[in-house]
């Protein structure tokens, strides 16, 4: 099979991306800021370079796998050639948020505001990947009638299969000789899980943990490549992006729910950090998909 071959399913209602797979032999496709209203599975078999994500920056290397949600802003920065498959699927074709334990790849895979966005894998996993991968190039191949009833299964198998991994991975993972760091960064973690509902400045979560705001800063600046206010941002949207996606709650109430009063302030800080409104998004992402099937 020509590694030129691009297999791409499009929706016919409304004429929109639903599923590509593809593979690329250069940085032609990512080499600036990417903002899709779809889901993007990238495996970078050859090559490595610089991974610019949300705030932060990685190096990575060949063999390292990829995953970004819908409006995720990222690129690859590299003098190199890399080469490598491409996966990308919009939520209407598959929804990773109507049963969030089917895959767990909507808090391990995507939506990871704890871990690098990517990962590498061994040899034993490429071989995995392939079958996988060859297997959803064949069931687009050989499908007549278009309804791709094996394709969403052979998606959710590599997805799984990734989460799987990335759980284990520990990819960036800083060591650390102070036995109470790690204490104090699942706390961290714990704590703006619990609360980011009500608590949205980074002094909030000082006080939460008896933590100097400063030294707390640090900490999740080293471990999470972070600061600790984008953290709490990005756990924010995270939520309103799945409450948009998910209900029919009115922006009003979602704002509410998530601890803003104003709608306004809410909708603007939706819009720096996603770099589109909350009813654009609820328009080409998806509108109560899990209330109305």
């Amino acid at each position: 099979m020509n590694e030129q071959d691009v297999f791409t399913i499009i929706n016919k209602q409304n004429g929109n991306l639903a599923f590509k797979l593809f593979s690329f032999n250069d940085n032609s496709h990512f080499d600036y800021l990417q903002r899709n209203n779809f889901y993007s599975f990238i495996w970078i078999k050859k090559g490595e370079g610089l991974l610019k994500v949300d705030f932060s920056e990685y190096l990575f290397q060949e063999n390292s796998v990829f995953s970004f949600s819908p409006y995720q802003p990222f690129m690859f920065s590299t003098n190199k050639n890399i080469s490598g498959i491409a996966i990308q699927f919009h939520s209407d074709f598959y929804c990773i948020h109507r049963n969030p334990q089917e895959t767990s790849c909507d808090s391990v895979l995507f939506n990871n505001i704890y871990q690098a966005p990517f990962f590498e894998i061994d040899k034993h996993t490429q071989t995995n990947f392939h079958s996988i991968i060859n297997q959803l190039k064949t069931e687009i191949q050989n499908n007549e009638s278009s309804n791709y009833e094996l394709l969403v299964p052979n998606l959710k198998i590599l997805l799984v299969t990734a989460s799987r991994i990335k759980s284990q991975s520990t990819t960036y993972e800083p060591q650390f000789t102070d036995t109470q760091t790690p204490f104090v960064l699942r706390n961290l973690k714990n704590s703006i899980e619990e609360n980011f509902r009500q608590k949205h400045s980074a002094s909030d979560y000082a006080t939460l943990l008896n933590i100097s705001a400063n030294a707390l800063a640090k900490l999740a600046k080293t471990h999470f490549n972070k600061t600790l206010t984008e953290l709490i941002t990005e756990r924010i949207i995270i939520e309103a992006k799945r409450e948009l996606y998910m209900t029919s709650k009115s922006i009003k109430e979602i704002a509410w729910n998530l601890g803003y009063t104003d709608e306004f302030y809410f909708s603007r800080l939706f819009k720096n950090n996603a770099d589109i409104s909350p009813q654009m998004y609820r328009d080409t992402v998806g509108f109560a998909k899990a209330e109305l099937n």
